[in-house]
């Protein structure tokens, strides 16, 4: 899987691309990893002491494809060695609050001003302006606002954080790479960068759009569990097996659904779903049945069939199924097993080039590569502390 190129330079669609990364954690570095996937040649900026997740920056998913070099942003000199990288860049991505980049001298004027073509991307919680853009936030409080956190969990109880996926990385970090994707087409059409402020409130608003709809529609009620895709109907939802796991069941069109009956062996008289007022029971009977087999048993019985009928696997457990080995979802590198880059080309395929990067450990490539001047850029051992 490993590209035999320099270290930044990529196969991808977006090989050629340059990108800074101002070092931060959460949606940011993730966002610059797709990025670094799909084959651009992504510089983190790491401050000197460092600032991420709390785990050995080697094991550290979010770190690949990137090369990184220290720069003491709060040093006589910090400011200006960005600009020489922003210089030669063509996207920039910054996760602090609002202000704090035109404080330290790396705001969008100066960046724009030095290179009118840049594309400056703005990851933050709450945006770049409103009530709440200076106050600190995480992905819980995001989604909260949002409504989407209130989907989440059964009827009867409270609202299930779905890890930081729904916020950081869907809401936050997938709507980062499409903007400054679609900015740097008009950039390259037009000449003109400009600044992307991708709020995680906004991206998150933006996938319940369906949902909007619905309960405009009236065929959506503004409550949890009790409608049809958050586990209100019987035929959708997950369901305990005799051995402590979960099936997630999806047996949405009619005729899917009548599959799932039969395997599931339901006695027809109870399986009739038009009457929602007999969910509740019809529900109470694929429980019970579902009850009486193992995970792995209710997996083999429903196995190639159209029952749209799943196990809930674990994370450690995902990367062996048969269909996700198949297709190479998740694949080893240097000892680390992860997922593979998506989406998938059929003529410039992403690739895993490097292992993730320790902070400072490319100074002299970067050097090289971007045509910085000698000395520009420190490292671990000359680095400030």
């Amino acid at each position: 899987m490993t590209a035999a190129t320099a270290p930044g330079q990529g196969h991808g669609p977006l090989a050629g691309v340059r990108v800074v990364e101002l070092a931060g954690i959460g949606p940011g570095p993730f966002a610059a990893m797709t990025l670094g996937d799909l084959g651009a040649d992504v510089v983190r900026v790491d401050r000197p002491g460092g600032a991420g997740l709390g785990i050995d920056p080697a094991m550290d998913v979010t770190g690949r494809n990137k090369r990184s070099v220290l720069v003491d942003l709060k040093s006589a000199t910090g400011a200006a060695t960005v600009l020489d990288l922003v210089a030669r860049a063509d996207i920039l991505i910054e996760g602090y609050r609002p202000g704090v980049a035109e404080r330290l001298g790396v705001g969008p004027a100066p960046c724009l001003e030095r290179n009118p073509a840049l594309v400056y991307g703005r990851m933050t919680g709450w945006g770049q302006d409103g009530p709440l853009a200076p106050h600190a936030g995480h992905d819980i409080g995001y989604i909260a606002l949002t409504g989407a956190l209130g989907l989440t969990g059964p009827a009867d109880g409270p609202p299930c954080p779905p890890a930081n996926l729904l916020g950081d990385y869907a809401g936050g970090s997938l709507y980062l790479v499409v903007g400054v994707l679609a900015a740097l087409h008009h950039a390259r059409a037009r000449g003109t960068g400009q600044v992307v402020d991708a709020a995680i409130v906004d991206g998150t608003s933006h996938l319940t759009a369906m949902l909007h709809g619905m309960l405009a529609a009236g065929a959506w009620q503004d409550a949890r569990g009790v409608n049809l895709l958050d586990g209100g109907s019987p035929f959708y939802g997950v369901y305990e097996t005799s051995d402590g796991k979960h099936m997630a069941v999806g047996a949405l069109e009619e005729r899917f659904y009548a599959e799932f009956v039969r395997l599931l062996g339901l006695d027809p008289a109870t399986a009739d779903r038009t009457d929602v007022r007999r969910w509740p029971a019809l529900r109470a009977a694929v429980a019970e049945r579902f009850r009486t087999r193992t995970r792995q048993e209710w997996t083999a019985v429903f196995d190639g069939s159209d029952a749209c009928v799943a196990p809930v696997l674990s994370l450690h457990e995902a990367p062996g199924h048969p269909h996700l080995a198949a297709r190479g979802t998740f694949v080893e590198h240097a000892g680390i097993t992860q997922p593979a880059p998506a989406p998938r080309f059929s003529v410039t395929p992403g690739a895993i080039r490097t292992v993730p990067v320790r902070p400072g450990a490319d100074a002299a490539s970067v050097t090289r590569d971007w045509d910085l001047p000698d000395g520009a850029l420190t490292t671990p051992a000359d680095a400030p502390h």
